[in-house]
């Protein structure tokens, strides 16, 4: 196996594919690069069995053949090379030889033959979308995903494709984000499916450019997402959501609405001396006031009053505060818009311009 590329034009690829490997491996072969060289055509593969990214690059000079190297090693090899070098790739034996102007490096290299194979079914399920678009989607729900939850449905994001409509809903048990949008075609099918953490988080690294469109393609089991020369694959979560429905169905006080540069600034501020474990800030709602205070275990101190626009009865309620300022950052409009249920279970925040978005979170007792 032999082939000339430039540098820039394998950095970001291998840059993608390295981001999926462990640190890690209970098998060595997974720390490595899978480098395939076929007619006119580079194939660069990384995996953790549980995701998968495959490049695809064109290339004039080659011999054809296939081997792995060390996925890190080779990435900082060609990161630290100088921009528009040309960098030689020759395999010779047990060892791949790197070589680029004076620079020369020999690379430990496994065989091809025994990098473990992605297992894949039949996708039997597609439809294409804006990438812009789909980013958006995932950005405005991944926050919300639970991280090495027992309750393993929620260390992912939920996609729900019905017909032309797309919805993504992430909880960690504590909030849930929920953002509703078009897909732009009518896909003739619904079908509801649980992408892991880990694959939500690479996938909104890779969608770097928004006027791409992508195709997604997916099982109960897997799904496929085919990005200009790029394909990410990832294995699903076996399970069923929650169904979270029933959070609406309840008696709410009039809603609450703010300007949201405002009521983020005051957050941040109170949080200051809020505990640093829990970050609990109260509530103290009246007719055209917010009041906003905390107090942590030093005994320390925090009260901010905002004039709102509530017209409903007083409460008194207390939410995390960090939970508040993720669901204010991703609104669009510049009023936030909050309701709270009158048992006191949830608090909805929505944008007032635009109702694609819905976060909830749950109280907290301070």
């Amino acid at each position: 196996m032999k082939f000339i590329i430039n540098r820039e034009q394998i950095l970001t690829p291998l840059q993608q594919i390295v981001s999926v490997i462990e640190k890690r491996q209970t098998m060595p072969i997974l720390s490595n690069v899978l480098i395939v060289v076929s007619e006119q055509q580079l194939t660069l593969t990384g995996t953790d069995l549980e995701i998968q990214i495959v490049a695809k690059l064109n290339l004039q000079e080659f011999e054809v053949g296939e081997i792995t190297v060390p996925a890190r090693k080779f990435l900082d090899i060609c990161r630290l090379l100088p921009s528009e070098s040309e960098i030689k790739i020759e395999q010779k034996g047990d060892k791949v030889k790197v070589v680029s102007g004076r620079s020369r490096f020999s690379l430990s290299s496994l065989d091809a033959d025994d990098y473990p194979e992605f297992s894949e079914n039949e996708l039997p399920h597609s439809f294409i979308i804006n990438a812009g678009r789909f980013k958006k989607s995932l950005n405005k729900t991944l926050f919300c995903m639970a991280n090495q939850d027992v309750r393993y449905y929620l260390n992912g994001l939920m996609l729900n494709i019905s017909n032309s409509k797309l919805k993504l809903v992430a909880s960690d048990g504590h909030r849930l984000s929920i953002y509703k949008g078009e897909i732009g075609i009518e896909t003739g099918f619904e079908e509801r499916i649980i992408i892991p953490r880990k694959g939500v988080i690479e996938l909104s690294r890779l969608l770097d450019d928004p006027e791409v469109e992508l195709e997604i393609q997916f099982s109960n089991s897997n799904i496929r997402i085919i990005i200009k020369e790029l394909v990410f694959s990832a294995k699903l979560v076996d399970a069923k959501y929650p169904d979270f429905s029933k959070v609406f169905e309840q008696d709410f006080f009039e809603t609450i609405q703010i300007p949201k540069q405002r009521l983020k600034e005051a957050l941040n501020r109170v949080s200051i001396l809020a505990n640093e474990k829990f970050k609990g800030v109260g509530f103290d709602i009246s007719e055209n006031l917010l009041k906003i205070s905390t107090h942590n275990p030093e005994h320390d101190e925090a009260e901010e009053e905002l004039i709102i626009d509530y017209q409903g009865e007083a409460l008194s309620i207390a939410f995390n505060a960090q939970y508040l300022l993720d669901a204010i950052s991703n609104l669009d409009s510049e009023q936030a818009q909050l309701t709270i249920a009158k048992n006191a279970s949830s608090c909805f925040i929505e944008d007032m311009s635009e109702k694609t978005f819905k976060f909830i979170v749950m109280p907290m007792r301070l």
